[in-house]
């Protein structure tokens, strides 16, 4: 079997409301919908997820690096999916949006050709993944009703966002914890708002409310900081944007700079990268969580479901991007039932373009 055509299809999908972090608002979804076509008829679909706040990349950027890596692949066989890569990344320098996007297209190849769905053919421990679900900055009362509407959903664990000031983000904690109970679990991202005396100033003050974790509080580049911030934290730390690609994560690592690592496809650059992060991470004792950009749809997060339910070590989810669009672009992939994700079992994705 041979790649014959790659192509790219730019979707634009509106939010439901705006959604803000410290790092920004985003207001619309837009992503490329990959097609991966071979000489024996079978078709891949993948998406690329540009998140110009994290990795840098823009929709129009990533459907010319789809195009640029799509034509390098021509007539390479899918299940060579170590030659694909480095082919790819001799194409191309980073672009890890594009990448992830031809990456899932592949995987889903692969399960196609192998008869099975993707998470059986990523280590199949599980078929069913629980995820979290997140909150953008607001006013405290507002995100105190929202976390109760989540529980009410059947959420049992809530992502905040924070990063403004040190009493509106101590404000907005004890609210939510406040309107959902001592039982619910609350996770803190400050997608690197604080420096690291900062970190430790509001960890200690917010560990009263039972967070389980806090998420990138300090810049991405500080890997000291970020280890002084772990050291001094009576809440496990995971790091997000501080972990791009396998050789970051052997530096976090190395320095113990973290408790977790959050894994994410686009920015990773897809499932292989993926793959190696996890495999660190769990040589040195360190779980996983699998993240999403804020600009995923079902697609995207069915390739990412599949992987966290397929491997042991991947023991928390994000993957709530889907939530919030105001509509899907295809049918198919994972289900959603409250918080659990249920894989499908048809081979692949399970992505139903008709």
């Amino acid at each position: 079997m041979k790649i014959t055509k790659v192509n790219a299809k730019a979707i634009e999908i509106p939010l439901k409301e705006p959604f803000t972090i410290a790092l920004g608002t985003i207001t619309t979804s837009r992503s490329a919908l990959v097609e991966i076509h071979t000489d024996e008829g079978l078709i891949g679909y993948g998406e690329a997820a540009p998140c110009i706040l994290v990795n840098g990349d823009t929709i129009e950027g990533t459907i010319k690096a789809i195009e640029i890596l799509g034509n390098s692949i021509i007539g390479i066989d899918p299940m060579d999916i170590e030659k694909i890569y480095w082919v790819m990344d001799r194409a191309i320098a980073h672009n890890s949006s594009a990448k992830a996007g031809i990456d899932i297209a592949i995987y889903d190849l692969i399960g196609k050709i192998a008869k099975k769905p993707l998470y059986k053919v990523l280590g199949g421990n599980d078929c069913v993944f629980e995820t979290d679900i997140t909150l953008g900055i607001n006013e405290a009362s507002i995100m105190a009703e929202k976390a109760r509407d989540a529980v009410n959903q059947g959420f049992s664990t809530i992502k905040t966002k924070v990063g403004t000031t040190f009493k509106e983000d101590i404000a907005r904690i004890k609210a939510i914890r406040e309107a959902v109970g001592s039982e619910v679990k609350i996770r803190i991202d400050a997608n690197q708002a604080w420096s690291p005396k900062e970190a430790i100033r509001i960890i200690d003050r917010i560990a009263e409310y039972d967070i389980e974790l806090v998420e990138q509080p300090v810049p991405a580049y500080d890997i000291e900081g970020l280890a002084e911030v772990t050291r001094n934290s009576k809440v496990l730390i995971m790091t997000d944007e501080s972990v791009f690609e396998s050789k970051d994560a052997m530096k976090i690592a190395r320095y113990r700079a973290a408790d977790l690592i959050n894994i994410k496809l686009m920015k990773c650059g897809g499932i292989r990268e993926a793959l190696k992060i996890n495999a660190i991470a769990e040589a040195a004792g360190m779980e996983c969580m699998l993240g999403c950009m804020a600009e995923e749809s079902n697609i995207a997060i069915t390739a990412a479901a599949s992987l966290g339910a397929a491997l042991k070590n991947i023991t928390r989810a994000d993957l709530d991007s889907m939530f919030f669009l105001s509509t899907l672009p295809v049918k198919g992939g994972v289900v959603i039932q409250g918080e659990k994700m249920i894989l499908p079992n048809e081979p692949g994705l399970g992505i139903n373009m008709e």
